[in-house]
């Protein structure tokens, strides 16, 4: 791969890891509801699982869902019911957790890596990275040399987002601010599956 593309490949991981979506916004409510520390799982199921999803849509997956439109049918319904499941868990959240209450549990490291398979934008981010930045020459290097880009350029940008979490855990003292935002933040991941619904429909 030549240095161009890796430095084009690096931009686009970079765009599309530190954009709002459903994971970012599930790691800021994780940091405002759980803290830092205790969302590190979700933070590297992520980052791996979607670097992971990356790779093996370049070993074929992706070949396979455009071959079978129902089967990426069936990928968004089931996508869009997982997140709506999630706005419910993030809107119920209840009161902030400290560091070492297990009453509360954020999103585990594989369950964050396996809602990589069900989050239609990852899925197309990934369909799209491996058309255009994995030449054919080479071509076991180089999806190996996409994941990895993503897995690199994909953690420190999703920390940002919990980091974010955690410093507005220390603004939302009142219970009642916590719920308004845990609201806002599910209303807002929910309003994600509206696209996902829209395409369905068409």
């Amino acid at each position: 791969m030549s240095t161009d593309l890796l430095l084009a490949l690096a931009v686009f991981s970079l765009v599309t890891s530190i954009t709002p979506g459903p994971n970012n916004m599930m790691l800021l409510a994780s940091g405002v509801n759980f803290g830092f520390t205790r969302t590190v799982p979700h933070i590297l199921g992520v980052s791996l699982g979607h670097a992971f999803l990356v790779y093996c849509v370049g070993l074929g997956v992706g070949a396979l869902l455009t071959a079978h439109p129902l089967a990426y049918t069936v990928l968004q319904i089931v996508g869009a019911a997982y997140l709506l499941y999630l706005s419910w868990r993030i809107a119920t959240a209840g009161p902030l957790q400290s560091g070492d209450n297990p009453s509360a549990r954020p999103l585990s490291f594989l369950g964050a890596a396996a809602f990589q398979w069900v989050n239609p934008k990852g899925v197309l981010i990934a369909v799209g990275a491996i058309g255009a930045y994995a030449p054919k020459e080479d071509y076991l290097v180089n999806i190996a040399v996409v994941a990895a880009a993503f897995g690199i350029v994909n953690l420190p940008c999703v920390s940002v987002w919990a980091l974010f979490g955690t410093v507005l855990r220390r603004v939302l003292t009142d219970p009642r601010w916590v719920r308004v935002f845990n609201y806002g933040m599910a209303l807002a991941l929910a309003a994600t599956v509206y696209p996902i619904v829209a395409g369905l429909l068409r």
